[in-house]
């Protein structure tokens, strides 16, 4: 079956690639290098069959495969370092919340509980209507920041 995506490298991009695998790291990186150096059509010998590739650096044929097609369709910086990672998420919780978190933990505990659980604390939030929806875990992370300091009460 003929390949769909042919790695075709420019003289620049192979000495780059061969910079990286000369400074002898044994990095993702470094085997992104030297699977686009063996799939080079570009080059004065022929590229390397995938399973060829396979065999000489561990990779699996579907890596490859995805590799060839990051390089022609993204580029050469991308499927030589991957895509960048960008994970932003809008809080969630802000000092309003907190403060009201705060202010509960420092209420009475309800009937038929000695103390404020985080559990409790995070069921309390939302019934009151403070916040949509908070997991317990969220309630420790807000009050392990506030309560960093021994000389307060802690809830647990």
């Amino acid at each position: 079956m003929a390949k769909k995506y042919i790695v075709s490298l420019t003289d620049k991009e192979r000495e780059t690639l061969q910079a990286i695998i000369k400074k002898g790291k044994n990095t993702t990186k470094m085997k992104r290098a030297y699977v686009l150096l063996a799939a080079d059509t570009a080059a004065d010998k022929p590229a390397l069959t995938d399973q060829k590739i396979q065999e000489s650096y561990q990779a699996s044929i579907r890596t490859i495969e995805r590799l060839r097609e990051r390089f022609v369709t993204e580029g050469f910086e991308i499927a030589l370092n991957g895509r960048p990672s960008y994970q932003v998420r809008e809080r969630k919780i802000d000092g309003e919340v907190e403060a009201h978190l705060i202010a509960l933990t420092r209420s009475e505990v309800p009937d038929g509980h000695a103390k404020w659980t985080f559990r409790l604390l995070a069921e309390k939030m939302v019934a009151l209507e403070y916040i949509e929806s908070i997991s317990h875990e969220s309630v420790r992370q807000i009050l392990k920041k506030t309560y960093s300091n021994r000389t307060n009460a802690y809830v647990g």
